[in-house]
């Protein structure tokens, strides 16, 4: 009994030892493992914090701080749709990548971005003549009975539709149109040219070519500026428009005026100092104050109008009739609205007057 009492002590003495040994050796290999990976082990653990952090970022969506400071340009540029509010106060989503735009009366902005429309403006199967080479193969969609119905403009599939004056959208067209497409309306985009340019730029992810053309515009009307104030100095200069309903003296603020008596700063008369646009007729005419007069039978509409007005003795006792600076003007493009049209006009004018 006692010798077995001993081995079985003995045993339990090799146990223990061995049991120690293990845990002596483990230690030591530990201790060496901490000491050669210390830096590893760290930055793993910090590589989960950050992870981690990553993910809690995520569920809370994303980085907020680039969400928030994300232009219109970049939103696009990054193929997302987004919301804007057009000037009559819908909330439009704009698709990330807008392909066939339909903006009758807009093609000419349309054309300075580079963007050809689905379908273009036209009155009976006129469109705008001065864009037809460029518009060559996009179909026409006659205007002349109202605006086309949302049958026939259906037929077309246009991923966004822009439609140049509040009057487009009114008597339910802006409902019914906004069902086939996203549907944007400005007030009076021909108001101001330069701006509805900057907006259907946006519109269309094209801010780059928008800024560019608005440059090279700006550029060309200052060295015509430059040139004509040498020749024209304080005089005036009038736009007189002939059209079945009648004659009208045109202000500076829409279209031919705009460009002439702000963009060239010439002189206008004070029959139209402070208005749009001003009725003449043969007893008015001896009352207007103009040393240059530029013509435009509107549509070629006006020409029985046109005839009896520059036939009559009162017409040619003008002072600028007498002295040769009466010209005709290119109704096509003097009417347009779209820096196209501008830029020809400030050519026409520059020519007429200055001879070069």
């Amino acid at each position: 009994m006692a010798k077995r009492v001993n081995r079985v002590k003995g045993s339990w003495r090799i146990k223990i030892s061995a049991l120690v040994c293990c845990v002596l050796v483990i230690g030591l290999l530990s201790g060496c493992g901490d000491k050669g990976d210390s830096g590893t082990a760290d930055g793993d653990q910090q590589a989960t914090k950050n992870a981690a952090t990553e993910v809690s970022n995520a569920g809370e969506g994303g980085d907020k701080s680039t969400e928030e400071t994300q232009t219109p340009d970049e939103v696009a540029a990054a193929g997302e749709e987004r919301t804007v509010t057009d000037e009559l106060g819908h909330e439009v989503k704009i698709p990330a990548d807008v392909s066939k735009v339909f903006a009758p009366n807009m093609e000419d902005s349309l054309l300075k971005l580079g963007v050809k429309p689905v379908a273009q403006w036209a009155n009976g199967k006129i469109g705008h003549a001065y864009l037809q080479e460029e518009l060559n193969g996009i179909p026409l969609i006659d205007f002349s009975g109202g605006l086309p119905s949302p049958e026939a403009l259906m037929s077309y599939e246009p991923d966004l539709i822009v439609l140049h004056t509040e009057t487009y959208a009114a008597d339910g067209t802006y409902e019914k149109y906004a069902k086939i497409a996203p549907t944007y309306v400005f007030k009076n985009a021909s108001g101001n040219v330069e701006k509805s340019l900057a907006t259907l730029g946006d519109l269309l992810g094209k801010a780059p070519e928008a800024d560019e053309a608005l440059a090279n515009y700006r550029q060309k009307a200052s060295e015509a500026k430059d040139k004509l104030s040498q020749v024209v100095g304080d005089k005036k200069v009038a736009i007189i428009r002939f059209a079945p309903r009648g004659v009208s003296l045109m202000g500076g603020n829409y279209l031919c005026g705009f460009v002439i008596h702000q963009d060239l700063g010439l002189g206008k008369s004070k029959l139209v100092e402070n208005e749009n646009a001003a009725n003449i007729s043969l007893e008015i005419l001896p009352q207007l104050d103009a040393d240059y007069v530029f013509v435009i039978n509107a549509y070629d509409q006006g020409t029985e109008r046109m005839k009896e007005m520059t036939e009559s003795q009162i017409w040619k006792s003008m002072p600028a009739v007498k002295n040769g600076q009466v010209y005709e003007a290119n109704n096509a493009y003097w009417l347009g609205s779209g820096l196209i049209a501008y830029e020809k006009i400030v050519d026409d004018v520059v020519r007429s007057i200055t001879g070069q």
